[in-house]
Order: C-alpha cells, then structure tokens, then sequence
C-alpha cells in the first residue's frame, strides 16, 4: 500500500516538473482552466475553386445585353462619313427653311395692294416669255413657209442684228420706259444697291438700261469709288439717273414691292422718284469689241 502511494506521488512531481519545464520554456504559467477545456478543432476550410477550372456565369438579361451592344460605341470609317453627309444636308434644309420663313414672313407683312401688284408683275413675266415664244414660233413658220427662204432669212437676220445692237449697246434706241432718279446726299448708296437696281430691271422686262449717260450691257460691272460710284470704271456721281426702256406698266411695280429696290434705297435715306413716259431715249453708246479668240463657224 505504501508502495502504491509513493509511486503515485512520485507521478505527481513527474507531472509537476514537466509543467514547471514548460513554464520556463514559455516564459509564463500555464492557464489552469486550459487543461479543464476540449481540444480545439480547426474549422473547415471554404471549399476553394480548383487552379483553372471557370465558375459558371449568369445568364444576361435582354436589357444587359442591349447595353453592351450600344456601349462602348464602335465606329467604321463608312459610317462616319455618312454621319457627316447626314449633317450637311440637315443644316442646308435648316437654312433653306430659314430662308423661306423670312420671305413668307415679308410676304405674310405685305398690304393686299402689294401683294396683287407681285402677282401682276409675275403673270406679267410669265406673258412676257410666252411672246417671245410665240415669236420665235412664227419666225419658224416663215421661214419654212416662205417662197423665197434666201431674202425671208436676211430679213430676219438684219432684224435679229438690230435687236442684238439694242442690247449689246451698239446702237440707239427709243421707247417707253421709266426714269428713276436717286439722290443720295448723305453718301450712304453703295455699288451693290445700284446692281440690284440694274438687275430688277432686267428682270421685269428692261430691253435698254442708261445710268448717267454710260450704257447698260451683259458684262456690266458696278463698283464702289470712294463716296461715288464706277461703272464699267467710268465713275458716276449723285444724282443717279436710270434711263430705261420697257414697259412701264412692269418696270415701275419691280421697284415699288415690299422689300424692293426703292424700299432698300429709302431705308439708307435716300430719295428715288420714279416717273413713267411713252418717249424714253438711250443714246449712249459702246464699242463692238471683237472677240480675240472666236470666231464664225460659217466662215
């Protein structure tokens, strides 16, 4: 009995030494609550994605899809070239519709006594070609009717040279007409202000033009000289006296039209008259230039 007692008690020191060794090894006692406590159990790792193998993806939902095709945009050269096409022809609509509403809206402002006066001075234009094909018709018929087809085309040829001379300036010409005059004092008309002026008076039917004694032809240029005014480099000044031939019921409503010649004029302080006659005389004359270059195709 004495036996087992002394080898439980030297159990007991065996214990107590191996505690005190690991004490002095860990450099602080060890916690007696610690033997009294179950062995601690690692916990389960995640079970972790095998190195290589894809995880399967979600399904894209229509609205996913639509954004990734739209975003990030992707653009080919054709397709910029078009987008710039496109561009050009909406902005010349967008002028073009501008340009209309400015005029629809001079027009929309206009009195009904001006508006009668614009479609009387187009039915006159549109009557004015419709002669002059009519004319040309009958000269054909002549021609193809006529006995004597030789002096029936020399007729109409000296005839067709006198109407070339009129309007090349060659020659003299009377008949009714307008005179307008424009006195310019404070110095405010410009050259352009008189080549409109030139140009809606051919428009309506002007067969000779005359300002201040220099004649009015095809290659008629107008310039600015300083406070004055040059045509064809011969400088005119104030009054500006248009002699013109034509008929006067045409000639005088083309000035007159809302937003017209004499209005323009008017707005830069000037004063324009403009008086009908049954006598108009434009006697100034040009030189027949010789072409340098052409020549008949009958010689």
């Amino acid at each position: 009995m004495s036996e087992q007692n002394e080898q439980s008690d030297r159990n007991d020191q065996d214990g107590r030494d191996d505690r005190d060794r690991r004490d002095d090894r860990d450099g602080r006692p060890e916690n007696p609550l610690r033997r009294e406590l179950p062995a601690e159990v690692p916990a389960p790792a995640p079970e972790t994605v095998q190195q290589g193998e894809e995880q399967p993806q979600q399904p894209l939902t229509g609205r996913q899809r639509l954004v990734k095709g739209l975003w990030p945009p992707r653009f080919t050269r054709a397709q910029l070239i078009v987008a710039l096409l496109l561009f050009g022809l909406g902005f010349g609509l967008a002028v073009q519709v501008a340009s209309n509403s400015d005029t629809d809206g001079a027009l929309r402002g206009a009195r009904q006594e001006d508006l009668v006066r614009i479609l009387d001075e187009l039915d006159s234009r549109t009557q004015r070609l419709e002669d002059e094909k009519q004319g040309l018709e009958k000269q054909r018929q002549e021609l193809q009717s006529s006995s004597d087809q030789a002096a029936e085309a020399r007729r109409q040829t000296a005839e067709k040279e006198r109407q070339l001379g009129i309007l090349a300036g060659t020659v003299a010409a009377q008949g009714p007409g307008i005179t307008m005059t424009i006195e310019d004092t404070k110095g405010t008309v410009q050259a352009d202000m008189l080549l409109d002026a030139i140009q809606e008076l051919r428009a309506a039917g002007a067969e000779a033009i005359q300002v201040n004694g220099v004649r009015v032809v095809a290659g008629t240029y107008v310039t600015d000289a300083g406070k004055s005014v040059s045509v064809d480099g011969n400088k005119i000044n104030t009054p500006y006296r248009f002699k013109v031939i034509g008929k006067p019921q045409d000639l005088e409503p083309a000035l007159n039209i809302p937003g017209g010649v004499v209005q323009t004029l008017e707005k830069e302080q000037a004063t324009v008259t403009v008086e009908r006659s049954d006598k108009i005389v434009v006697d100034a004359l040009r030189q027949a230039k010789r072409p340098d270059y052409a020549r008949s195709s009958s010689q």
